[in-house]
């Protein structure tokens, strides 16, 4: 098998493995929080329902230096956040929120601050039941408060496609 075929092969795969991610998992309510000047790390927010069932792994963005899938969650009367150990389980059929006190994508080691009203480039990284890991690439409002006018604490407010698989 020729240098070329090989590279035809493996860009095929990766076509394929994204294409699954656009038809197996629905992302509903999207955004990112805006920041101000000098502000290094924040939040990306959303609904996700894997038709078979699936789990988010991780994240990646141009615009930040790392990018985790977080939760936050109340220890006693201490509020802690941390790195999701072993992905974030999303059951067949079953709207999983990502929201401002709870699961969400955080940003980190920001390469410039988050304008309202701007998109920010997001990859998310998913694996199937047998292991089989794939991406979605999406572009997420940047807002103040999440879109719509709902409440902080509700986390959804619009509705945003999925691209069609190629």
């Amino acid at each position: 098998m020729t240098l070329k075929s090989l590279m035809t092969a493996a860009a095929l795969a990766a076509a394929t493995l994204s294409a699954w991610a656009a038809e197996a998992v629905d992302v509903q309510n999207a955004w990112v929080r805006a920041t101000v000047p000098g502000q290094m790390a924040t939040g990306a927010f959303m609904t996700l329902t894997a038709k078979d069932g699936a789990k988010l792994v991780g994240a990646s963005s141009p615009v930040a230096g790392v990018a985790q899938v977080h939760e936050m969650k109340m220890e006693g009367s201490v509020m802690k956040m941390a790195a999701v150990q072993g992905g974030l389980d999303l059951p067949a059929g079953k709207a999983v929120q990502l929201k401002p006190g709870g699961y969400h994508i955080m940003l980190m080691d920001l390469k410039s601050t988050m304008a309202k009203d701007s998109t920010v480039p997001l990859t998310l990284i998913f694996q199937d039941a047998k292991g089989v890991e794939s991406k979605m690439e999406l572009k997420l409002p940047v807002a103040s408060t999440p879109p719509g006018g709902m409440g902080m604490e509700m986390g959804h407010g619009m509705s945003m496609p999925m691209p069609a698989s190629k």
